[in-house]
């Protein structure tokens, strides 16, 4: 993530919150029947290499939306106001449990089970009985059938370069924050706008369950109705805040093959998927300092990658290297300046290595800069041990291995790069369960940490026919 704080204050009959990760600051949004949506501009960390940008003082607060008058048009179609519907959110850590059946409740949603964005790559299961599931409630990556064969295909004569750095700092994802489209996010102001541009990407808290990525503004009373992103664990909120779902961690489709997201450029968008293909040599190469063992060693693989955060301080191209930089999300590459991955890994004596660079830049201080591939393997496989291997988290564990096995410890390595269509793996683990349109009655918790897998999320109801003096608690 990015991490740059902003928050501004809008002032109409109340106050909207919205805190998150690196954005710069945006106009408030008044809300009509088509335009909703709060343009949020929060703290956005993206990346290992991100910078604060706002020096407001109070990061508490950011843009709002505020309807005119107490007469705006109702938003809830929820017939029984009377009684709170409840939604069963999945995990990215555990199976999807079956719809709440508790009495009190009007009505209960599994996220799971509806709103599967479709994929233009033609990787899908071909069971009739839909496809194998996992232990965490998603497509096992088998079930996804072969790969299209385009995403291995040589790119060499036509695409230009670019290369990549790494860093997992935990943060919630900049794609996760609700926005009128700047900075590469998701249009949310309409509905058309937010399934196209896939929603918005999921969050988790600390535990690795999946929460709202948005709900309704803390501050809702009265005449006020607004939303607000939910808090990012990288700011004040700490453990009680949002982190980034573990299992968005690179994964092998194959020995040629690997899925992944990254942080762009910031002229980058949201859910936008490249084929990389590497080339075997690194970012400052030259004739005093040729390619290493590793950058030999990962010379023709390939990757598919979504973009899941934009950076501002993620470059754009140089000389031989148009194409700019991806900042690639890896366990143990970097927790950077806005750490929240010691907050959700808090085990004694951990070494993360560099701020930015992680396991594989300790390693090379430890063995130097012209060790051998083996060496740097077995170090920073003995780094992701040490950090995950009892932390609960096995997808940051595989994560890390993926970096030394198949990665091959590869240092800010080059590749050719072309825009894709995103496989069905990485939309499925990046689109929201819960908020699955831009419309929600989720009400505003100020610690997620204690959710867990199957609860059901309080929802209230505002600014409807059956509450004329504005939003109340059912």
């Amino acid at each position: 993530m990015k991490n740059n704080i902003f928050k501004a204050m809008i002032a109409a009959t109340a106050i909207a919150v919205i805190f998150g990760c690196g954005d710069d600051a945006s106009t408030p949004v008044v809300p009509t029947q088509s335009n909703i949506l709060s343009s949020s501009t929060n703290l956005v960390p993206g990346s290992s290499a991100a910078a604060p940008f706002s020096n407001n003082s109070n990061p508490g607060l950011s843009s709002a939306v505020v309807p005119g008058s107490s007469a705006a048009a109702p938003l809830s179609n929820n017939s029984n106001p009377g009684l709170s519907s409840a939604v069963v959110p999945g995990s990215s850590a555990a199976a999807p449990l079956s719809s709440n059946s508790n009495p009190g409740l009007s009505s209960a949603v599994n996220p799971t089970s509806s709103d599967t964005p479709a994929s233009s790559a033609a990787e899908v299961s071909s069971s009739s009985e839909g496809p194998e599931l996992g232990p965490d409630g998603f497509p096992t990556l088998e079930s996804y059938g072969p790969p299209p064969a385009e995403y291995t295909k040589d790119i060499s004569a036509t695409a230009k370069r670019g290369w990549n750095t790494r860093y997992w700092d935990a943060c919630k994802p900049h794609c996760s924050w609700i926005s009128d489209g700047q900075e590469g996010k998701t249009d949310t102001t309409s509905e058309e706008s937010y399934q196209k541009g896939l929603t918005t990407a999921r969050n988790c808290n600390i535990h690795d369950v999946e929460v709202p990525t948005f709900t309704l503004g803390h501050a809702v009373q009265q005449f006020w109705f607004g939303y607000e992103g939910t808090d990012n664990a990288c700011g004040n909120a700490k453990a009680k805040g949002v982190f980034t779902c573990t299992d968005m961690a690179p994964i092998a489709v194959n020995d040629n093959l690997s899925y992944g997201y990254v942080a762009g450029t910031a002229d980058g968008k949201c859910g936008k998927c490249f084929h990389l293909q590497y080339d075997g040599s690194f970012k400052d190469a030259s004739g005093n300092n040729a390619p290493k063992e590793t950058h030999k060693a990962l010379k023709g693989k390939h990757m598919i990658v979504m973009a899941s955060n934009i950076g501002h301080d993620v470059g754009g191209g140089i000389g031989d290297l148009p194409a700019g930089q991806f900042d690639l999300m890896v366990p143990g590459g970097g927790v950077g300046a806005f750490d929240a991955l010691s907050t959700q890994v808090n085990g004694q004596n951990i070494k993360w290595g560099a701020s930015f660079g992680g396991f594989l830049t300790e390693c090379q201080s430890q063995h130097g800069y012209d060790n051998t591939l083996a060496v740097y393997q077995q170090c920073i496989r003995d780094m992701c041990d040490a950090a995950f291997a009892n932390a609960g988290f096995p997808n940051l564990l595989r994560g890390c291995h993926w970096f030394a096995d198949w990665f091959m410890a590869a240092d800010n390595p080059t590749y050719y790069i072309e825009e894709v269509e995103c496989p069905q793996y990485l939309i499925d683990h990046y689109k929201t369960r819960i908020n699955t349109t831009k419309d929600n009655r989720f009400k505003w918790h100020d610690d997620w940490s204690t959710y867990k897998e199957g609860d059901p999320l309080e929802e209230q109801e505002c600014l409807t026919a059956e509450f004329p003096n504005g939003c109340k608690t059912n």
